[in-house]
């Protein structure tokens, strides 16, 4: 059985929106603000992630976004992310130019199921913030991990979605990353009613 992580950048305020200014938010790029120190040990976290994970499971946006950067690139990174198994949820996309990708073009609830089914290792979550939406509304997500900013932006979208539900997590790491990030890992509780 496969294991969804969710793992994203996030300010402190819990803003995920347009992390590297990329789409014209007013608040974007804070990603872009961080130093060389903290740049290096994002990469690292990142480039570990990818190495241990089975998968990339993204939304249509950050497929395009990734698609438009990744295959050039190369490194320990890259070469991981070029030939590891990807898969976008999508209704549009028909030949995708990435290697190794597989669309899902059904439902996402049930598309996401059967690939949890069918894989064994984690299957992570880059961006891609209406689907990680949909996963944590449909309670497929194993673990959350998030490396915030040093920033409070005061607006933008955030991870989770607007819910009358109370969603309690159970911590699992927490760490310093670079001077200035901080990683933190948690794994959704099986019921929202229970105590932290």
């Amino acid at each position: 059985m496969g294991k969804i992580v969710i793992s994203e950048n996030v300010t402190i305020d819990g803003v995920v929106q347009d992390p590297t200014g990329d789409d014209g938010f007013a608040h974007g790029g804070w990603f872009n603000e961080i130093s060389d120190e903290d740049r290096q040990g994002w990469a690292e976290v990142e480039t570990g992630e990818a190495l241990r994970a089975e998968a990339l499971l993204l939304g249509r946006r950050t497929y395009d976004y990734l698609v438009a950067r990744w295959p050039a690139r190369t490194g320990v990174w890259a070469d991981r992310l070029n030939s590891m198994p990807k898969y976008v949820v999508s209704s549009t996309l028909v030949d995708p130019a990435w290697a190794h990708t597989t669309v899902l073009a059904g439902d996402v609830v049930n598309e996401v199921t059967k690939l949890k089914e069918r894989l064994d290792g984690e299957i992570v979550v880059n961006g891609s913030g209406q689907l990680a939406h949909t996963l944590i509304e449909h309670d497929l997500v194993d673990e959350l991990r998030l490396m915030v900013y040093p920033y409070a932006l005061g607006s933008g979208k955030r991870l989770f979605p607007v819910t009358e539900d109370r969603r309690a997590m159970r911590l699992v790491e927490t760490r310093t990353v670079g001077r200035g990030l901080a990683y933190v890992s948690y794994e959704p509780m099986p019921s929202a009613s229970q105590p932290c």
